[in-house]
């Protein structure tokens, strides 16, 4: 009803109007249509039920399915079964696919695959740098055993730039604090960089608003500009990855023994990387003889976040909630105790910022008992 009463308004596009009501435009054709077909009670529920049953599984079928996903070596999908169905079967066509996992389902023979979060995409394109320190580049080399049998997460940061190698860290751990460390230790060493580029894992992102992480959070209020690559696409920090690939390279194997000895690899592989090796796109220049610090150092007391002076600003509580003239807005926990902005961009609607990154939109119309909830900004 209210999707339908926004419609008649006509005060937006059909594509924003569906956005903010978070459904596709498919489905929202599709309650205008019944509207105007109906009125108000072509609004009302329906049943999902087919309104026929063309085709019903025999009993013998059904129990055949269930015999041939409980027997074997291995656990057979509906695709396999479904072809055994044909030999066992023959003249008699199969249930389809669907039918076969939904069988199996109910007879709780399908274990539910564990959905993974995902973390909000990266709203701007990639830009490249052509000097120092304008974008660093952030990942772990695949954590590998020790010869002790301890686990180790390399960590690696580049200068996009120069391929000037800033750090290659063995760490216990993807924690955030231990990763803060490494990256405070290559800030006090070389300067702030405009942006970092990293993947979308831990600790650099998170399934938070707009994929931010505490060690994200930190960043921005150091004036430096998180960017991620798209999920599956690592080519997006291929000068990373050709690092690593000639980093695994010269990992001995058998892994070092001790853990003071592998790190002690880490850095002979940083000397000869950066002061030894000619690089080809550097026209076999040293990344060392291309690199030259940031003069952005490092503050020695972490700075608020700023705003502009027509951006009203307000302070998270410890629940991750501001309050604006009666308004309580939810920005999530990472951002508890954090400056929050708030660009008014029409009447009553703002845009719910940290820093440079858009958070979302929230509208005062869709307050609900002082609370209103913030919705995903179009990209």
């Amino acid at each position: 009803m209210k999707f339908i009463a926004d419609y008649l308004e006509d005060e937006h596009s059909f594509s924003q109007l569906c956005l903010d009501h978070q459904i596709s435009r498919k489905t929202g054709y599709k309650w205008v249509e019944r509207y105007k077909a109906e009125g108000p009670r072509g609004l009302e529920e329906r049943s999902r039920s087919r309104h026929n049953q063309t085709y019903v599984v025999p009993f013998a079928v059904r129990q055949a399915i269930i015999e041939l996903r409980s027997t074997g070596e291995t656990v057979p999908g509906p695709k396999k079964i479904q072809n055994d169905l044909i030999r066992r079967f023959p003249g008699q066509n199969p249930p389809s696919k669907t039918t076969i996992y939904n069988i199996l389902k109910a007879a709780d023979l399908i274990t539910p695959r564990q959905l993974r979060p995902r973390v909000a995409v990266y709203p701007k394109p990639l830009r490249k740098a052509e000097i120092p320190n304008q974008l660093f580049s952030a990942d772990y080399k695949g954590q590998f055993l020790t010869g002790a049998g301890v686990w180790c997460y390399p960590l690696t940061i580049m200068d996009h730039a120069s391929r000037f190698l800033l750090a290659c860290e063995s760490m216990a751990s993807t924690n955030f604090k231990e990763t803060q460390q490494t990256f405070e230790r290559v800030f006090r060493e070389y300067g702030l960089p405009e942006r970092i580029r990293t993947d979308n894992g831990v600790p650099f992102a998170s399934t938070g608003r707009a994929g931010l992480s505490q060690l994200s959070i930190w960043w921005l209020r150091l004036g430096i500009i998180p960017e991620r690559i798209e999920p599956g696409r690592p080519d997006q920090n291929g000068r990373h990855e050709r690092m690593h690939r000639t980093l695994k390279s010269t990992l001995p194997q058998p892994p070092a023994v001790a853990w003071d000895a592998q790190q002690r690899h880490f850095d002979r592989f940083v000397q000869h990387y950066n002061y030894e090796r000619g690089h080809e796109a550097l026209g076999q220049k040293t990344p060392a003889s291309c690199y030259m610090p940031s003069t952005r150092v490092y503050p020695e007391r972490l700075p608020e976040m700023g705003y502009a002076s027509h951006v009203e600003c307000y302070l998270a509580d410890s629940s991750g909630i501001i309050n604006r003239a009666g308004l309580r807005i939810y920005v999530g926990n990472l951002l508890s105790h954090q400056t929050i902005g708030m660009e008014m961009i029409s009447d009553g609607i703002w845009n719910v910022i940290f820093g440079p990154v858009i958070l979302g939109r929230v509208n005062a119309r869709d307050a609900k008992n002082g609370y209103v909830s913030i919705k995903v900004s179009p990209m």
